[in-house]
């Protein structure tokens, strides 16, 4: 899984670190249709797991930056007919004048894995002063969707048909690279804006077949696939990414590798702590049935 994706995602926008942010075209209907070709292979299985990655200053473009830091927590966990993911992202930035910035954005969703729901919250701060939380509640039918926020105030936005979650948007990504089909662009809605979905659009940029040079054994046997994306404001028509992203997924979800464009600055990621997360053993059988003890799914994130 894309860190927060999920990237994870499930990412922090740079609209959220004050870097200014052009506005962008609307990603057409007719691209965001492409990720849906008959698949040539089987359908991704995402993997639960914790990886923490840490990240370092590789260029920096105009602006007042000269000096970034961070580390990206990312957690997917499996709660039977949902997702849960996590993301704490930690970044110190420095300017020209040797003023220090310290960014900490905490987000978290609740993820339905048939793409009916999504429960979300995102929280930053800058220097210690929270910014106004945004909070709330979609939900996907094949016609189109909406979004109820509760923060930072009460509103409600539609989304396209075949706007996508995080998870799902994830695993289009890795069956569309699985199947080797071109650019993709299907809308996404990660509830880390208060205006409804993003565009998103998707390269394939090299394909990696097994065994994988990596730090990590356990990934070392399953494909990667190197993809770039740009996320697009849907409601302006500029044609500047709002943030774009690089990432290395293995077959599995899992990123080891990620670039994180704030417009001003770009940042690199290497995957530093992995471990698999335990599939819980609760979890409804096919056809309905329970496991030994019978439990649901937990509760949305808080």
């Amino acid at each position: 899984m894309m860190p927060a994706d999920a990237l994870a995602f499930l990412m922090p926008r740079a609209v959220q670190y004050g870097v200014p942010v052009g506005r962008c075209v609307m990603v057409g209907m007719t691209l965001a249709a492409l990720w849906r070709a008959t698949p040539v292979q089987a359908a991704p299985v995402m993997a639960a797991h914790r990886a923490v990655y840490d990240l370092t200053l590789v260029a920096v473009s105009g602006g007042d930056v000269v000096t970034a830091e961070g580390r990206l927590t990312f957690v997917l966990s499996d709660m039977c007919s949902a997702w849960s993911t996590q993301q704490q992202l930690h970044l110190r930035t420095v300017d020209r004048d040797g003023a220090e910035t310290l960014s900490d954005s905490d987000y978290a969703v609740l993820e339905e894995k048939d793409g009916s729901s999504l429960v979300f919250r995102a929280d930053q701060t800058e220097n210690g002063h929270p910014a106004p939380r945004i909070a709330g509640e979609a939900h996907m039918r094949p016609t189109g969707g909406l979004v109820h926020y509760t923060a930072p105030a009460a509103h409600d936005v539609t989304l396209p048909a075949g706007t996508l979650f995080p998870v799902a948007h994830t695993a289009a990504v890795i069956q569309a690279g699985q199947d080797g089909q071109g650019p993709i662009a299907p809308f996404l809605f990660d509830g880390t804006v208060d205006t409804g979905a993003l565009g998103t659009y998707v390269l394939f940029l090299g394909h990696d077949a097994p065994p994988v040079a990596t730090a990590f054994p356990v990934l070392a046997p399953l494909a990667a696939q190197r993809v770039h994306v740009a996320y697009y404001n849907t409601t302006t028509r500029d044609m500047t990414p709002v943030f774009e992203t690089g990432m290395r997924y293995f077959s599995n979800g899992v990123a080891d590798r990620v670039d994180m464009d704030f417009g001003q600055f770009r940042m690199s990621g290497t995957l530093r702590e992995f471990r698999l997360l335990p599939v819980p053993d609760h979890c409804p059988l096919p056809g309905g049935a329970r496991g030994h003890d019978g439990v649901s799914p937990a509760h949305p994130p808080a």
